[in-house]
Order: structure tokens, then C-alpha cells, then sequence
């Protein structure tokens, strides 16, 4: 009776990971590169492609974020790359990079803007771990008082009920 089962089960996992697999060649087809692909305020982002001429030495992108910036002859032969910064107010969310370059090839890609990550440490608790002041006595005050009500609790219970 087990084997039935399991074999559903298995047929399961197989088939659910038989549905990633369209997915994953599709984001291989892509002629534009964006690096990062998750990018922040007051990032670089790199932008190659092969979808222009393989002669092609220059090129031109515009990133409705970012504004124009140009395309150059990368390490790659047949690659464009440029650059461009994300101004420091901008919001999160997605932006697409339009590249132009001969002859007459225009195409699109589309990229997120996430948020600014943390910087520093966690503000928690009763402040930064250097804190010396009125917080950690007051911490260490507490973990006194609960040590010794502790104490006190196991003492006055009755002895059959001690483990």
C-alpha cells in the first residue's frame, strides 16, 4: 500500500521540476546583459549586448533612471558595453534600457531598482552593543530578578512534585 504512494510522490517532485525547465532556457535567450540585475540607488550598472553587428564599435542606450549613455567595444569581440549610474532619490521598481546601434538594430531589456540596502548595525534591544549605561544594568537587573524568583519557585514547591 506504501508504494503507490510514493510513487505519486515522486511523479510529483518530477513534474513539478520538468515546469522550471522552459523557464530556464527561456531567460538564456536574452541578446542584452544587465549587471546587476537587482540594482540600488547610487549603483553602477553595466549593460552589454551582442544583438548589433559584429563590426559595430559604438552604439548609444537610454534607461528612463539613468538617462543616455554609450556603448563601446567590451573585452568580448562583437560586445557593446556601457555604463550608467542610478541617481541616489530613485524609487524601486523596474526601468528599461533601450540600446541603438547599426545598422538600424533597437532593442529593449528590463531591469528592477530595488531598495537601498542596510547599512551599519541593527538598532534592537536596549541600543548598540557598545552601550555601557543605564541600559544594560537594567538588563542585567532583570535577568537578576528572574534568576532569583526562579530560585525561589523551586524551593517553596512541595516535594512530590520536584523532579
Amino acid at each position: 500500500m506504501r508504494y503507490p504512494h510514493m510513487g505519486a510522490g515522486i511523479g510529483l517532485a518530477l513534474g513539478a521540476l520538468g515546469l522550471h525547465i522552459p523557464v530556464a532556457a527561456a531567460t538564456d535567450d536574452s541578446d542584452v546583459r544587465i549587471d546587476p540585475w537587482n540594482a540600488y540607488p547610487g549603483s553602477t550598472v553595466t549593460v552589454s549586448t551582442r544583438a548589433c553587428d559584429p563590426d559595430a564599435d559604438y552604439g548609444k542606450g537610454w534607461s528612463r533612471v539613468g538617462g543616455e549613455f554609450h556603448l563601446f567595444e567590451g573585452d568580448e569581440e562583437g560586445v557593446l558595453t556601457g555604463q550608467f549610474q542610478i541617481p541616489e532619490a530613485t524609487r524601486p521598481g523596474s526601468d528599461t534600457v533601450t540600446l541603438k546601434c547599426p545598422p538600424l538594430t533597437k532593442v529593449t531589456e528590463t531591469y528592477q531598482v530595488t531598495g537601498r540596502p542596510p547599512s551599519g548595525s541593527v538598532s534592537a534591544g536596549f541600543g548598540p552593543a557598545e552601550d555601557t549605561g543605564m541600559g544594560l544594568a537594567l538588563g542585567g537587573g532583570l535577568l537578576v530578578t528572574a534568576a532569583a524568583g526562579g530560585v525561589v519557585w523551586m524551593c517553596r514547591r512541595p516535594k512530590d512534585n520536584r523532579p
